[in-house]
Parts: C-alpha cells; structure tokens; sequence
C-alpha cells in the first residue's frame, strides 16, 4: 500500500477471515508482530465470556505477543448484536489509532466484515418486551405459525428467505411491531462505513476442505481435553435459555445434551464435529461469493503465506 508520493505506507486496517479453523488466529498474530497491531475479534461466539475452550478463544501465549481486543467481554446471558458489535468495533479502532496500533480482524462472522465495510441498516433494536411477546408466541405455536404471520406483514423479506429459523423470525416481527416498518424495509437503508476498504488488506482464508475438516475434528478432541465438557456445564449453569446465542455455539448443544443423559459422551462429539463441518462448508460457499474482490490464501501453503506477509509489510 502507497500513498500519494509512491511511499510504502501501513494499511489502516488488517481483515483477516476465513472458515471456522482455517488458521485466522495465527496468521493475526503474524500480521500483528509485522506491523505492530492489535488483534480484534470478528467472531459473532468468541465475544461471549465463559467460552473460551469451545471458541477457540486465543491463549495466554497469544495474548502476551500482541492487544487482543473484543474477546469474552460479553456475559453469555446477554444477547450481542451486529450494531453493538460495529460499535465496539468503532471504539477500538479509536483506541488502536491512538496507541499506533493497525487493528487487525480476524473472524468467521461475514455480517461482521460486511458491517465494517459497509455499515449496518439503521434498524431501531427491539424493546424486550416486545421479544418476550413473540418468543412466547414462537413456544406456543411454533416457527410454521409465525413464518405465516411474517408472509403477511413483510412478504418482501418471507419470499427473500423462505426458511427463516426461529430466532430470526422473532426479530423480523419485533422489529415490525416495535416500528410499523417492515424489516425488509429498514433493511433497504444505507449504512455508513466504517472503514475505508481502499486503505485496508483484505484477505479470506481458504483451505482444502478435507485438511480443513480434519483440523476441525483435531481441534475438537483438543478442546474436550483442555476441559470443554466442564465450560458447558459452567454455562448452562449459569444461561440456560437454549434460544441464546452463547448456546448455540458449535459442541455447546450437542455437550449439554450429554450433560443431560441424552446422547452418549462419544455421541456429543461426533454431532459436534459433524455441526462444525457443516457451518464450516457454509462459510467456505458463502465467503467465496460475498468476499470475490478480497485476496485469497492457502494457509497450508506457507510459501503463499510468507510472500503475502512480505508484501503486506513492504
């Protein structure tokens, strides 16, 4: 990157994404020793405190080389947003700025990337009132019932996705409610930028899908004997709505299931390994078509990796 007289200049901004597993954290950690940078969380899971095994969460190690900054800030019986998210992500790229640091995200969450990129719709958050209504509606009469009631108040959006989950639907409807506007319509309104993606590198991580499979189900055993099992039981302790984000992150149901007596021990981490793969295939497909102008690496080709960190510092 060049400024105006042809001088080599830092990015302001490192972006770093990719599939669950796929190497974000460390190539991060390179960026940020290269640079001198601060690692920013850009994963919807990672935010949620009591997580930090199942999320993959950076270790004590990471944290001693560089900042890491929106990690496990969040109470996981809260639920966290893309426009909290975009705030904090504001106030640290504030803070980065005047400690000399380049931010660097690193995450799966492409809402995330989009948001810094292109900003969010101005869409009014839902009172919690107006929540508990629906999702007590959603109980009693169940996702068929309610996807009905979106096809008539906002057809544009139940046509666009015509198999909203639950949790969505109730939000699409609050959001209806609480303002009289369809969310189809909010969702028509331009955002601001956060960033200025022509001073940014911008790169997506993506791995042959086999080696990235197997470094899911590696990554899974490893969790389970760094004490996965435990931070489950910790965490339905403490959020036991399974409507929750933080409960839905990848082996929280499949573990708590087994806590319960409902799936064997060996069972939980075969559903779990398998659920990651899953979502991990869904990021490769959706990252490909939503990030086309985005740089893109093989973080198994080290060669490739240590020519882009070259040139990224040049």
């Amino acid at each position: 990157m060049e400024d105006k007289t042809g001088n080599k200049m830092r990015p302001a901004a490192v972006l770093i994404a990719g599939p669950t597993a796929s190497g974000k954290s460390a190539l991060a950690l390179a960026v940020a020793d290269a640079l001198g940078g601060a690692v920013v969380n850009a994963d919807s899971m990672q935010v949620y405190a009591g997580l930090r095994v199942l999320t993959a969460r950076p270790g004590d190690g990471d944290l001693e080389r560089a900042p890491h900054l929106l990690y496990g800030h969040v109470p996981p019986g809260e639920r966290y947003s893309a426009g909290r998210y975009l705030a904090d992500a504001a106030a640290t790229i504030e803070t980065c700025a005047k400690e000399g640091l380049v931010p660097i995200f690193a995450g799966g969450t492409g809402l995330y990337f989009k948001a810094l990129l292109e900003g969010l719709s101005p869409i009014p958050q839902v009172p919690d009132a107006v929540r508990a209504q629906w999702d007590a509606r959603l109980a009693a009469d169940g996702v068929a019932t309610l996807r009905d009631i979106l096809a008539k108040v906002d057809p544009e959006l139940a046509g666009r996705h015509r198999a909203l989950d639950a949790q969505r639907l109730v939000r699409a409807l609050g959001v209806h409610e609480a303002t009289g506007r369809p969310l189809s319509a909010w969702q028509r309104e331009p955002g601001v930028p956060l960033l200025d993606a022509a001073r940014t590198r911008r790169v997506f991580l993506d791995p042959d899908r086999e080696s990235l499979y197997r470094r899911i189900d590696a990554r899974f055993e490893a969790m389970m004997a760094q004490g996965a099992l435990d931070e489950v039981r910790a965490l339905v302790a403490q959020a036991s709505d399974p409507s929750l984000p933080a409960m839905r992150a990848h082996g929280v149901p499949h573990l708590a299931a087994h806590l319960k007596g409902e799936l064997s021990l060996a069972e939980a981490i075969a559903c779990a390994q398998a659920d990651t793969r899953h979502y991990a295939k869904r990021q490769k497909t959706w990252f490909r078509h939503q990030m086309a102008d985005w740089e893109s690496l093989d973080p198994d080709d080290e060669n490739a990796r240590d020519r882009w960190l070259t040139g990224l510092c040049r």
